[in-house]
């Protein structure tokens, strides 16, 4: 063993692996960002993107999580974290590019992202991010979000499940294609180990894209239409700012931020390591940093993985030059346009079903988050409201949206602006607010009795 080893990993952070091994666990994390490519198919099939934007979207990815990546693995915060887009962008993105369209969704992410910099400015007696996730991050708030998100993502993860009516493979064909997918991700989560269930999702997408070529219900696209190499664009969608879309990116931001968080100081512990309020302050700027740059090209905001801190955790290979390669790989994969054109011509069917098991993780890592609630009555009201209001609010007649002005609208039609919008306000009227008033109103009565005893 190394002298720089730990009982927990067999290569410490500040190891060096020889190149070849170096490549081989470097891919290996990226086959775990299925996010990647996965995310900007389901923004292309909500909003109805073309191939040629969905694949713009893919290039950025690829440039943003291969920048956060290198910044983290380097000498800022010196751990080995891996950053991939996370779902509460994506949704958000959804949701505000429905309403207002991509480009014052990636726009807004843009502002919200320069406002959290500010909160984690790595100076002393800066760094505010974290008493503001302290505040508004409770279980029952994040819980009940990603609940109401799963609910929202199922239709688009369904709705493909038997390909794109007026296709030749519409109906049993496309339904087949998603049964080959979706056994092969279910096999690979239940009976894969390491790798192989690590990469459950990516091996699914990739035997279901075979497999329709397989059967002529897909064929290459030509990927040298647009070169061989090739710039992600600057701001391919355009540039807009809405209020209401920015408070949506700040709460995406806040639990990517958190999520972070969790993940330096559990994997710096793997390496024997404190990770002290200035360094997390230096990671989350950089995160936050990384995607603004991002969002300039149509990149969907990055969190630190929690299946790549379990690839370093199996594997015990802890050194961040594995992941500071990974992040280099994903820079140049940002560049060749021929990469993004093929990830993005995958058939609607493979798309559809790994991406009805991503929305079913996510919904069920809410319930997860739900179990560490303690529920009262006032904790019930929080998480009830909020969660069947949001989802019923899609379902208001036409009648009645259509008087209201636009911004307000699209903030009531939307599940994950409305849940977010009631779980804040409830939980800090509620919690913040009511919770405390009834304390201390349990303590009065209870010192009267007491007093009362005494006198008699």
């Amino acid at each position: 063993m190394h002298p720089s080893a730990t009982p927990t990993l067999a290569v410490g952070f500040e190891e060096k692996l020889p190149p070849a091994r170096t490549a081989l666990f470097a891919t290996q994390h990226l086959l775990a960002l299925t996010g990647i490519w996965v995310f900007p198919h389901i923004i292309g099939t909500a909003l109805g993107l073309q191939t040629g934007e969905v694949a713009l979207m893919i290039q950025a990815c690829f440039l943003l999580t291969g920048v956060v990546t290198v910044l983290q693995s380097s000498r800022i915060l010196r751990l080995p974290i891996v950053q991939g887009p996370t779902a509460a962008f994506m949704v958000a993105i959804i949701s505000a590019g429905a309403a207002f369209g991509l480009g014052t969704a990636f726009g807004s992410m843009m502002i919200a992202g320069l406002i959290f910099m500010l909160l984690a400015l790595p100076l002393r007696r800066f760094g505010l991010f974290g008493h503001v996730a302290g505040l508004v991050s409770s279980p029952v708030v994040l819980g009940t979000l990603f609940l109401i998100i799963g609910a929202q993502l199922a239709g688009i993860g369904a709705g493909n499940w038997f390909g794109t009516p007026g296709t030749p493979g519409f109906g049993a064909i496309g339904l087949l294609i998603s049964v080959v997918t979706g056994l092969v991700v279910i096999g690979c989560l239940i009976l894969g180990r390491g790798i192989v269930k690590r990469a459950a999702i990516f091996l699914g997408i990739v035997v279901g894209a075979l497999f329709a070529l397989a059967i002529g219900q897909w064929s290459f696209p030509d990927l040298l239409a647009g070169g061989v190499l090739g710039t992600p664009h600057v701001l391919p969608f355009g540039f807009g700012v809405e209020p209401t879309v920015v408070i949506l990116m700040l709460v995406a931001f806040l639990q990517a931020g958190t999520e972070s968080m969790g993940m330096y100081s559990m994997i710096g512990s793997w390496g024997g390591q404190k990770i002290d309020p200035a360094r997390v302050n230096r990671g989350l700027f950089s995160e936050f940093g990384g995607t603004v740059l991002g969002a300039l090209f149509g990149g969907i905001g990055t969190t630190s993985y929690p299946e790549n801190a379990g690839i370093v955790r199996v594997s015990g290979i802890g050194s961040r030059f594995v992941t500071l390669a990974a992040g280099i790989i994903a820079v140049v994969l940002a560049f060749l346009p021929p990469v993004a054109q093929l990830l993005a011509s995958i058939p609607a069917p493979v798309l559809g079903t790994a991406a009805t098991v991503l929305f079913g993780i996510i919904a069920l890592s809410g319930v997860q988050m739900l179990t560490g609630v303690e529920w009262d009555d006032l904790n019930l009201v929080v998480a009830s409201v909020s969660f069947i209001v949001a989802l019923g609010c899609q379902f208001l007649p036409a009648a009645i949206t259509q008087t209201l002005p636009p911004s307000v609208a699209a903030v009531v039609t939307s599940p994950m602006m409305m849940g977010m919008f009631l779980l804040l306000g409830l939980h800090g009227a509620i919690n913040h607010g009511i919770r405390p008033l009834l304390a201390r109103r349990g303590a009065r009565a209870t010192q009267s009795i007491d007093e009362a005893e005494v006198v008699s």
